[in-house]
C-alpha cells in the first residue's frame, strides 16, 4: 500500500507536543482532520493533555446547504411534516457529531437549523406572520437538544464485566 503524498504528513501530536514545540519556540500543536472532525491538542482544567474533537466546519457548512436545499423542495409540505423530517436530519447529525468537547458544535447547528426552517416558513407566503417565537415553539417540539451521547475514550475501553466467571 502507498500512501498518497498530498494527504498524508507527519504532526507533532500528543501529550507531550505542547510543552516540546514550547521548548524549540513553536507554536500550538497542529491539529490535524479525520473522519468528519478536526482533532485538537487540548488540556484538561487541570493542565493534563486532553483529545478535543470538532465537528470539521466543511462538513457542517455542506450539511446546513444540503438542508437549505431540501427544505426549499418541502415549502409545499405541512409544518408536522416538516418538523418530522428536519428532527430526524438533526438526530443523524447528533449520532455521528455527538462527541465529548463538541458541544459547542453541535449547539451551532441546531441554532442554524432553526434560522433555516424560520426562512423557510417565512417565504412561504407574502403575508407571514411567523414569529421567532413561533419558531422556538416548532424547534422545541420536533428538534432535539444538542447532548453529548458517546463516552469519553477512558470510558469506552473500560472492561464492564469480571474476567473470571463461575461455571465458565
Amino acid at each position: 500500500m502507498e500512501l498518497h503524498p498530498e494527504k498524508t504528513r507527519l504532526i507533532e501530536f500528543g501529550r507531550r507536543a505542547a510543552s516540546d514545540r514550547a521548548a524549540r519556540g513553536e507554536g500550538k500543536p497542529e491539529t490535524f482532520d479525520f473522519l468528519g472532525f478536526t482533532h485538537i491538542c487540548s488540556r484538561t482544567r487541570q493542565g493534563g493533555f486532553m483529545l478535543a474533537r470538532h465537528t470539521r466546519r466543511d462538513r457542517k457548512r455542506a450539511k446546513l446547504l444540503e438542508i437549505t436545499e431540501e427544505l426549499r423542495r418541502r415549502w409545499h409540505q405541512s409544518v408536522a411534516e416538516q418538523g418530522a423530517w428536519l428532527g430526524s436530519v438533526v438526530r443523524g447529525f447528533f449520532a455521528y457529531h455527538a462527541v465529548p468537547t463538541n458541544t459547542r458544535a453541535l449547539s451551532a447547528f441546531r441554532h442554524y437549523v432553526v434560522e433555516l426552517w424560520r426562512r423557510a416558513l417565512r417565504r412561504r407566503s407574502q403575508k407571514d406572520r411567523t414569529t421567532r417565537a413561533m419558531v422556538d415553539k416548532l424547534a422545541e417540539r420536533w428538534l432535539p437538544k444538542p447532548r453529548i451521547t458517546h463516552p469519553w475514550p477512558a470510558q469506552r475501553f473500560r472492561v464492564k464485566h469480571p474476567r473470571w466467571e463461575p461455571g465458565a
